[in-house]
This record gives C-alpha cells, structure tokens and sequence, in this order.
C-alpha cells in the first residue's frame, strides 16, 4: 500500500508480520523498551486492550502481531505522533483491529468507558520535573519526561479503564521502583509479576517490566533477570527472540 510519509519520515522494518512503521527520528523513535513490553505483556484470544500514551503505535502494532487479542486502541495526546500512527496502521492494512485515539491520558476516563478494557499496556515518561530537561515542547521531552502526564496519571486512568481481574502491563525505571509499588497498590492495582533488564550481566538494570492486576491478592513472581547483551553489540539470545530476528 502506498502511504504518505512527511518530510524527515521515514518507514522501517519491524520484523513481524512484515510490519512496518512510519518514525521520525527527530521527534521520537520507538525503543528497547517497547519492544520488551510487548514481548513482557500477555494479551489473550479475545480481549480488548488499550495502550496508555502510543506515541507512533509501536505497542498496538506489536501486539496485533504477537497476539490474539480482539481489538488494540492507542491512546497519544501528541497530533503529530497519533498521525503517524494511524498511517503505519493503514500502512500495514490493520484498520479493523488497531484504533488510534488523539486524546490526553488524564481524560482518559472521559474518553472511554470504565471497565471496558481486558488489559492495558504503558511506555511512560519516566523523568520526573526538569531533570535534564531542555525544551518541554520538543516531543522527545514530552515522551521521556513527566510534562504533560505523571505516573499518578497512567496508574489512576488504568484502574478505571480495567475490568475487574484486568491486567496492566508497564515498562518504567528502577530507580522508581518504591514509588511505582505504592502507586499501584494505592489504586488496587496489585503487583503480579516483575523481571528486571540488564544492558549486561555485571551492570545494574536500568529497566523494569512490571504486571499487575486489577483487585488481585497480594503475591509478587520476581522473574530471572533479562540480560541484552552478551557483549559489546551482540544481542542474548533471548532478545533476539523477543525482536523476531
């Protein structure tokens, strides 16, 4: 299919499907940390699920790929972003079974109903305040900092938006850890299942997956440790496996 892409865009492979999708490197590109959410979350035949800040659809498009869920809704406040994503949907002919929504994740309440959602999935911004923060209207700010949304924010709407038993899946930073356990608990969000990721064995994580599941009982899996490479530039096994290589 032939599909639009604006100046600086450009189209890459995902290795899924023969997916692709429509990037802009200096706005913001999907990451690691996408990639490892969508291979972290499990999303059942049937079920509906909504990704809390999209930004170009990556999560919803990886999810269609790997899973058998019914329906994936992308919810980005950015224009610019929820545009590219709806092409890389159209793109990739997945307009029956991937929604992209403009819209502000603290409305997220306002723009769907409560409930309604089996799983939810998030790639927060995970900086708090101004830390190393240059221009707050750049989009990769917006993405990597809490400008426009906090953790508070992805937590609250998706207690709301989960049914009952519902699962939220978040990829975040350790050095967030206490504070991520105390949010999600405060909204009856029990943590379920958490697995740290490691740039190298001997290092120490700079990413963590996290699980929780709306009204469940108190009881945490800590998962073996996911390491991402095995030397300078090679990948594990393991995530070659979670790319599709």
């Amino acid at each position: 299919m032939m599909i639009e892409l604006h100046p600086g865009e450009r189209l890459d492979e995902l290795n899924r499907n023969g997916y692709k999708i429509i990037q802009d490197e200096k706005k913001f590109c999907f990451g690691m940390d996408a990639v490892l959410l969508s291979g972290f979350a499990s999303v059942k035949e049937g079920e509906s699920v909504l990704d809390l800040g999209t930004g170009t659809g990556i999560i919803p498009i990886l999810l269609e790929a790997k899973t058998k869920g019914k329906h994936f809704t992308g919810l980005e406040i950015q224009k610019e972003s929820a545009d590219m994503a709806r092409r890389s949907v159209a793109y990739n002919h997945l307009e029956e079974k991937i929604s992209i929504v403009c819209g502000d994740i603290k409305e997220a309440d306002k723009i769907f109903p409560a409930a309604s959602f089996d799983v939810i999935t998030s790639n927060p911004p995970y900086m708090t305040g101004s830390h190393g923060l240059v221009n707050p209207d750049l989009p990769k700010a917006i993405a990597r900092h809490e400008v426009l949304c906090t953790l508070d924010d992805v937590v609250r709407q998706a207690a709301k938006l989960l049914r009952p038993g519902g699962r939220f899946f978040m990829v975040h930073r350790p050095f967030r850890l206490s504070e991520i356990m105390c949010t999600l608990t405060g909204y009856k969000l029990e943590p379920k299942r958490m697995r740290l990721v490691y740039p190298f064995a001997d290092k120490e994580p700079n990413m963590v997956l996290i699980e929780a599941h709306r009204g469940g009982r108190p009881r945490i899996t800590v998962e073996k440790p996911l390491i991402v490479y095995r030397e300078p530039g090679v990948y594990t096994d393991e995530i070659y496996g979670v790319y599709g290589y």
